[in-house]
């Protein structure tokens, strides 16, 4: 049975007259936090420190060269390399008898210049040994952690990452790259304490670090990046809460913990989201200051990958860019990454042309997910294994009515 909609519209018509009547209240936040972030009173070394000692409850963001400063496209190369990876999965299968997961890469490589040219492939790999389902702590002392779920995603990832340094490393020295990744550099999915650290040894610092660490030591010209499209981030704006803390040292729980919402003096900009800021601020192409994340896990794990960030208008849409410190602090690189970023845009109606092709390279459909537990079940019926599945998966797969 489908959704009964006549039965929620009274429910989303409330919603649509509650963000209605709160509007104004929100444009007179909006008009504030610009106020503070285009402010020539704020003393940047100053901020730097109120963040690096502030106690707070949200991610707050390090300016690294300023607030609300704003930079023009840098001319673009006449030939360079875009190269991308995005991906997609089945995850294991509770119901079925066979433990297996199935990740699937699209790998893009696309040549600009007097030599143009386009390699699109995919990559799917069956995971379905011991090795693959689990991850186990060293010495086998301990429970091991199945990979799925959350922690498949997660894995997905890293697997994006290392097919990007595949690519990467196969391009031979001569014009400008661009990698692109789509979505965080930062595996938010570890910052949970769900997971020991055997498992964050496992998928980041042998991993994902691992992998830009292998593009970081190319001996070609390249910038690295992620790519995120109509971002809901708030770590600048968080910035700006610091700012204007009454405070000499912002402490929430210390000073505020008994003031309800709306009451604090920093709660003149809270609802305000970063892209917001940014799309009144910046013009067409431009980029906006740098900022560094504040993520516990990002200043515990990332080293020399520290994930920076600045935002992006393209458009009339606001994208933000994340890159590792060894990108952001080379201003040829950094450059690389503005522009070529931007070109792809303008070339993919508003989206990188990398990334949506790498997408269209890795997305598995429902119909594939029919045709391969089909095939798996063809093919153990053929050696004479049996192919249980639950009643439950039984029931979804037949029509009773």
């Amino acid at each position: 049975m489908s959704l009964d909609l006549a039965k929620i519209a009274q429910q989303v018509e409330k919603m649509v007259a509650s963000l209605r009547a709160s509007g104004k209240e929100r444009q007179q936040r909006l008009k504030q936090a610009l106020s503070v972030l285009t402010s020539k009173d704020t003393n940047l070394d100053k901020l730097r420190k109120r963040i690096a000692l502030s106690k707070t409850t949200w991610l707050v963001a390090e300016p690294v060269d300023g607030l609300c400063q704003h930079y023009k496209m840098p001319p673009a190369p006449e030939g360079f390399t875009v190269i991308a990876t995005d991906g997609s999965h089945i995850d294991v299968d509770r119901h079925q008898l066979t433990k297996c997961y199935l990740i699937n890469i699209g790998g893009v490589t696309l040549d600009y210049g007097t030599n143009p040219g386009a390699v699109l492939d995919s990559f799917p790999h069956l995971y379905s040994d011991d090795e693959d389902l689990v991850i186990a702590p060293p010495g086998a002392n301990g429970r091991g952690q199945p990979v799925e779920g959350t922690l498949l995603g997660i894995k997905r990832g890293v697997e994006e990452c290392r097919h990007l340094a595949s690519l990467a490393a196969e391009l031979p020295a001569g014009g400008p790259v661009l990698a692109l990744l789509d979505g965080s550099l930062i595996l938010w999915g570890l910052v949970s304490k769900d997971y020991p650290e055997f498992v964050t040894q496992a998928l980041l610092d042998k991993g994902f670090l691992r992998y830009l660490d292998q593009m970081r030591r190319l001996k070609i010209r390249l910038g690295v990046a992620s790519y995120i499209s109509f971002p809901r981030s708030t770590d600048v704006v968080n910035a700006l809460r610091v700012a204007i803390c009454p405070h000499e040292v912002p402490d929430c729980d210390r000073y505020c913990d008994k003031i309800s919402w709306g009451k604090r003096e920093c709660d003149s900009v809270a609802g305000v989201i970063d892209r917001e800021l940014f799309l009144n601020l910046l013009d067409e192409g431009e980029r906006s200051a740098l900022f560094i994340s504040q993520s516990s896990i990002v200043k515990k794990r990332y080293g020399v990958h520290r994930v920076y960030f600045f935002y992006l208008k393209v458009d009339d849409e606001i994208a933000r860019i994340e890159l590792p410190e060894w990108v952001a602090m080379d201003e040829g690189r950094l450059s690389l990454v503005h522009t070529l970023i931007l070109d792809q845009c303008r070339r993919g109606h508003g989206y990188p042309v990398a990334l949506a092709e790498a997408h269209e390279q890795a997305v598995i459909t429902g119909a594939d997910r029919e045709n391969f537990q089909q095939l798996v079940e063809m093919l153990m019926a053929e050696e004479h294994l049996p192919t249980t599945a639950s009643a439950k998966s039984r029931s979804k797969r037949t029509r009773w009515v």
